[in-house]
């Protein structure tokens, strides 16, 4: 249903269980936006209520599979492509808001952000409805739709410098190459500057390495994957490039903490407990 789609929306009341198991969803951003419904997860913030308006912000190729049965609120999926041509400053805020280097973000909305939201997203649910669709004129709506949430995010934009573009064309070269590329060397080079530059760079946005954000995107895929595939974990290792079982469940140990299979076990037992992926 979404492998001819840019943008997906639906109230969460009726959203299709074949929306939830459709492959090509990996590619989509999501925003999932409950309202006045209790948190999905446990609020980090003592200024957050367990009960309001909760927006998820997914990114892409992320492990999560929200149970959206009963819920009150609506779900706008959409591709990167429905945003290719705009500004990278802008794309950089859309990259950061959802959180590409983490599980997933969540914001509670107030009543006077809430009211805003809604007046923008009903204009954008009118034009998805229509029998013709302008896809001028739901870009432009998305991304209004999306400012908005950056603005609730962050408060304010920060001055963009050219750093922040280097750290936004690298993540873009990741997600092409993080399977066979897997040194710091490769995306310096397409980049145009050194790997220590790159490094460097990347530390002072992101707090983390060029390989450390690789392997962080190597053990996102392979959750991914054990969550929602039914290849063994021996054929994940494999579909990730890891040619020795043994060596990828090290690997992943490292990083995550816990075996692969540990990891499947633990998801299953969550899945039970909370009707809900957001396992971290």
């Amino acid at each position: 249903m979404l492998s001819d789609k840019v943008l997906y929306i639906k109230n969460l009341g009726n959203c299709p269980p074949a929306y939830l198991n459709d492959p090509a969803r990996r590619d989509f951003y999501e925003v999932v936006w409950l309202r006045n419904e209790d948190a999905l997860h446990v609020p980090q913030h003592d200024f957050q209520t367990l009960k309001g308006d909760w927006i998820y912000l997914i990114p892409p190729y992320r492990v999560h599979q929200l149970n959206k049965a009963g819920k009150n609120g609506v779900l706008i999926s959409f591709k990167q492509d429905l945003l290719e041509g705009d500004l990278k400053e802008f794309l950089l805020d859309v990259f950061r808001m959802f959180n590409v280097q983490g599980e997933f973000s969540c914001l509670q909305v107030n009543e006077e952000t809430a009211k805003g939201l809604v007046d923008v997203y009903q204009l954008l649910e009118e034009e998805y409805q229509k029998e013709t669709i302008n896809l001028v004129m739901l870009k432009a709506l998305l991304k209004v739709f999306l400012l908005k949430l950056i603005q609730l995010k962050e408060q304010h934009f920060t001055l963009q410098d050219i750093n922040e573009k280097r750290v936004y064309e690298f993540m873009l070269l990741l997600e092409d190459n993080y399977q066979e590329k897997r040194n710091a060397d490769f995306y310096a080079d397409q980049l145009g500057i050194s790997a220590k530059r790159l490094n460097q760079i990347l530390k002072e946005k992101l707090d983390k390495t060029a390989v450390q954000i690789i392997h962080d995107r190597l053990i996102q895929e392979a959750k991914r994957q054990i969550i929602h595939s039914e290849n063994t974990i021996k054929e994940i290792a494999y579909n990730l490039g890891f040619k020795d079982h043994s060596y990828f469940s090290r690997f992943f140990k490292t990083h995550a903490e816990q075996t692969p299979q540990q990891f499947q076990n633990n998801v299953k037992d969550h899945l039970i407990s909370h009707d809900n992926t957001l396992y971290r």
